[in-house]
C-alpha cells in the first residue's frame, strides 16, 4: 500500500542558508534570503595536478587517486631512454621512490602504492619476465613469468593479481599469489595495449586495445573464465583505467591514425556511457591510479602527448567543484627586473631594486621600489642604491634588504637597510659583501646565509649571520657553500636548498645554532624565488635554472608542485607555504620581466545549483 510521502512526496524545507552536506545530494529547498529553489547536485570533471617529476610513456603505475604508484617507461630521446625511476603521488604532487631492479617500458603493473607489482616489459632488445615487488620503499625480484611479455594489462593486488593478453595480441591470461603464476582461462580476443587493469582477481575487466586493429571489446573475468561484456562507445589503446568490474573508468587513449582521444567513458558493469567530462589534453601509454575503489575517483600520470609528458588530471564524480592547486596571473608591476629583492606576503609583498637592464649597461639596476596589496602595484620608496642580488626578508611594513651587487663595474655592498613601508633607513652593515644570499625571519630578528663573494676565493659562501635589529653577529657556517639558494623560515628554524654549486639540490635546516642536512630537493635549481615567508617545514621554491619542477616540502619530503605560467630565471619570491608570490624575473636574452604569478591551494566547495524552469 502506498504511504502519504510515496503519492505525495517530500515538503519542500524552507532555509535562510544553503545545505552543504552530501546526504542533502538531489534534495531541493527554498532558501528563504535569495527567494530561489536550490539541490546539491554531483558532476564529473578533470583537473589538472602538479607533474611528474620525470615525464615519460610507456609506463605503468597503481594505487588510488590520493596514494596512487607510477614506475618505468620511456624517458627518450637519447640512449638509453629507458627508466627505472619510480615516483609516488599523494594527492597533490610527486615524490622519489625507490628504484626498480630492472629498467623497462610497455609493462604490466598494479596494486599499492606501498605493495605494487611490476611485470614483463621491454627493455629496447627483448620482452622481459622479470618480475617485481615493491614495500613503498623498494623493490624485489620475484618469481618470473613463464616468458618475456610486453603490452599487457595487469590488474589485483600485489598477492592476487591476473596477467592478460599482451604483444602480439594475444588471449593468454594467468593468476599470481604472490609467490607463482598459473594459467588460467583466455580471453575470446586477443589483444595487446589493452586499458590499465580494473578490478579484482575474482572480478577484473580488460578493455580496448588493439587486435590488430583497435577494438572496442570489452570482458569480464570471474577468476576462473571470460565473458563478454559491453563494448566501449570508442574503440582504443593505451588508455588510462581504473576502478572495480562494476564502477570503472576508462580515458584518454590512441585511436590510430587520428592523435590520441580525450574521451571518459564509465563502466556500471553492464554497458559504457560516455561522461560529458573529458580530459584536459589528450594522451595515452601512461600510468594509472588502477586500483580505485570505483570510477568516481581516476588519476591519470604522464603518457604521451605529442611528446613524452609529465602532466596529471585528476578525474572526480562529486557533489563538490574541485579546484586544483594552480598560478594565476596578477597584475604587472610597475618595473621589470631579475635579481630584485623581495619579503611579505601574498597579499603584501615588496619588490625592491635589482637589474633592469643587461651590463654593462650604466645604470644595469634600479631603485624602485614597490609595494602589492594583493590586486595591485604601488610604486613606494627608493631603495638608497641600485642593486641587483639584493636579499631580502620581513613583512611590508617591517622589511629587511642587504648585500647585493652594483654595476658597472661589478661591486658588492654590505649595506643593510630598513623598510617601514613607504621608505628605507639604514641599519647596521652586513659582516661581508655578498650578492644573492638567502634571509629569514624579521626586521629585528633576521638571518642571512650563503651568498656570492665574487671576485673573492672561494666564490660560494658558506656564511651565516643574525640580526637583532641594529646589527649582525656571526652564527653556524652552511655544511655546503653556495649563492642564488632558496629558503623560508625563521631565525631559529630556518631551511635553505639549490644554489649554485653549480645548482645543488641539497637541503639544509638550522636550528638557531648549527645547520643539518635534510632530505635533498628532486631536482637541483638556483636563481629561483620561493615562498620565504613559509615555515621551514611548509614552503615552495619557483623558477630559476635549469627550467624544471616548482618543488614543495612539507617537513618530511619534497614533492612537485604546478608549474608558474611563465618559467623565468632570476624570479624574486615571497608568500608562505600554501600562498606564493612570484615577481619579475629574467627570460634568455637579458629579456627582464615585470610579470606577477600567485600560487593559489586547491580548494572544495559544494556544488550548489539554483532550480530554474527552463
Amino acid at each position: 500500500m502506498s504511504t502519504y510521502k510515496e503519492i505525495f512526496g517530500k515538503p519542500v524545507k524552507h532555509l535562510s542558508t544553503d545545505l552543504t552536506d552530501a546526504g542533502a545530494t538531489g534534495q531541493v529547498w527554498y532558501n528563504t534570503t535569495s527567494g530561489t529553489f536550490k539541490s546539491i547536485v554531483s558532476s564529473g570533471a578533470w583537473s589538472s595536478s602538479a607533474p611528474m617529476i620525470t615525464a615519460r610513456n610507456q609506463s605503468s603505475g597503481g594505487g588510488i587517486q590520493t596514494a596512487a604508484i607510477v614506475f618505468a617507461g620511456l624517458i627518450g630521446p637519447g640512449s638509453p631512454n629507458k627508466t627505472a625511476l619510480t615516483e609516488e603521488y599523494n594527492g597533490s604532487g610527486f615524490s622519489v621512490g625507490g628504484a626498480l631492479n630492472t629498467a623497462r617500458y610497455d609493462l604490466g603493473g598494479t596494486g599499492l602504492q606501498t605493495a605494487a607489482l611490476a611485470v614483463g616489459g621491454y627493455d629496447g632488445t627483448s620482452n622481459l619476465a622479470i618480475v617485481e615487488e615493491y614495500d613503498g620503499s623498494t623493490w624485489s625480484e620475484q618469481t618470473n613469468i613463464p616468458a618475456g611479455l610486453k603490452s599487457q594489462a595487469l590488474f589485483g593486488i600485489q598477492t592476487a593479481a591476473v596477467m592478460a593478453a599482451g604483444s602480439p595480441a594475444l588471449t593468454t591470461c594467468f593468476k599470481y599469489d604472490g609467490s607463482s603464476w598459473t594459467a588460467t582461462g583466455a580471453l575470446s580476443t586477443g589483444r595487446d595495449t589493452a586499458a590499465k587493469g580494473s578490478g579484482i582477481q575474482t572480478a577484473g575487466l580488460c578493455v580496448g586495445g588493439q587486435v590488430p586493429a583497435v577494438t572496442n571489446a570489452t570482458e569480464e573475468f570471474d577468476g576462473s573464465s571470460w565473458t563478454t561484456g559491453g563494448d566501449l562507445n570508442t574503440a582504443r589503446r593505451g588508455a588510462y583505467g581504473g576502478g572495480i568490474q562494476t564502477s570503472s573508468l576508462i580515458a584518454g587513449g590512441s585511436i590510430p591514425p587520428s592523435p590520441g582521444s580525450t574521451a571518459t567513458e564509465l563502466y556500471d558493469g553492464t554497458s559504457w556511457t560516455t561522461s560529458s567530462a573529458t580530459m584536459g589534453t589528450a594522451s595515452y601509454f601512461g600510468g594509472s591510479a588502477s586500483n580505485s575503489p570505483n570510477n568516481t575517483a581516476g588519476l591519470a600520470m604522464g603518457g604521451w602527448k605529442t611528446a613524452n609528458s609529465g602532466g596529471t588530471e585528476e578525474f572526480n564524480i562529486s557533489i563538490n567543484t574541485i579546484t586544483t592547486a594552480a598560478w594565476a596571473a596578477g597584475n604587472t608591476m610597475p618595473y621589470a627586473a631579475g635579481n630584485a629583492g623581495s619579503f611579505g606576503i601574498q597579499t603584501a609583498a615588496v619588490s625592491a631594486s635589482g637589474q633592469d637592464n643587461p651590463a654593462p649597461t650604466s645604470p644595469a639596476n634600479t631603485t624602485t621600489t614597490a609595494n602589492y596589496d594583493g590586486t595591485n602595484w604601488t610604486v613606494s620608496g627608493v631603495y638608497p642604491i641600485g642593486v641587483f642580488g639584493l636579499t631580502g626578508t620581513g613583512t611590508q611594513t617591517a622589511g629587511l634588504a642587504f648585500g647585493g651587487g652594483s654595476n658597472p663595474p661589478t661591486t658588492f655592498i654590505t649595506t643593510t637597510n630598513e623598510y617601514d613601508g613607504s621608505s628605507w633607513t639604514g641599519g647596521g652593515a652586513y659582516p661581508a659583501a655578498r650578492k644573492q644570499a638567502c634571509g629569514f625571519g624579521t626586521q629585528t630578528a633576521a638571518l642571512g646565509a650563503a651568498g656570492d663573494s665574487f671576485p673573492a676565493s672561494p666564490r660560494y659562501s658558506a656564511a651565516a649571520f643574525e640580526y637583532n635589529g641594529a646589527s649582525w653577529t656571526p652564527t653556524g657556517s652552511l655544511g655546503t657553500a653556495r649563492y642564488d639558494g632558496m629558503g623560508a623560515g625563521t631565525q631559529t628554524a630556518a631551511a635553505i636548498t639549490g644554489g649554485a654549486v653549480d645548482g645543488s639540490a641539497v637541503m639544509e635546516e638550522y636550528n638557531g645554532a648549527s645547520w643539518t642536512a635534510g632530505p635533498n630537493a628532486l631536482a637541483p635549481t638556483s636563481a629561483g624565488g620561493s615562498s620565504q615567508n613559509g615555515t621551514s617545514d611548509d614552503w615552495m621554491t619557483f623558477g630559476g635554472q635549469p627550467p624544471g619542477l616548482a618543488q614543495g616540502y612539507d617537513g618530511t619530503a619534497w614533492s612537485t608542485r604546478p608549474n608558474m605560467g611563465t618559467w623565468r630565471n632570476q624570479t624574486a619570491g615571497a608568500g608562505t607555504g600554501p600562498a606564493a608570490i612570484a615577481m619579475g624575473g629574467r627570460l634568455p636574452g637579458d629579456n627582464f620581466q615585470n610579470l606577477t604569478e600567485e600560487f593559489t591551494p586547491g580548494t572544495t566547495a559544494v556544488n550548489i545549483e539554483t532550480v530554474t524552469t527552463s
